[in-house]
């Protein structure tokens, strides 16, 4: 519970950084909107992957959403972090 609460925190600051950069209230590199659907599809697989081998592994539900979660609260955290540096 943990996990997903920080993940959905960082995920608000992204999402609110990123629509400040679109509307031109903050400065953002060009390729942005870009990357936020790209990294998204690669969470994704990331995710399913290592639901995939939790479940293979014979882990537990919990653990398998646990895993499952891991690639896009490593997602969120980079971005929140890189989003909120003072340049």
């Amino acid at each position: 519970m943990t996990q997903f609460s920080r993940m959905a925190i960082e995920a608000q600051m992204v999402i609110g950084m990123r629509m400040a950069g679109m509307m031109g209230l903050i400065t953002q590199s060009p390729g942005e909107p870009f990357r936020m659907i790209a990294e998204k599809q690669a969470a994704a697989s990331e995710a399913m992957f290592a639901m995939a081998s939790a479940g293979m592994r014979g882990h537990s539900t919990e653990r398998m959403l646990s895993a499952g979660m891991r690639p896009y609260g490593r997602r969120t955290r980079a971005n929140s972090r890189r989003l909120t540096l003072v340049k």
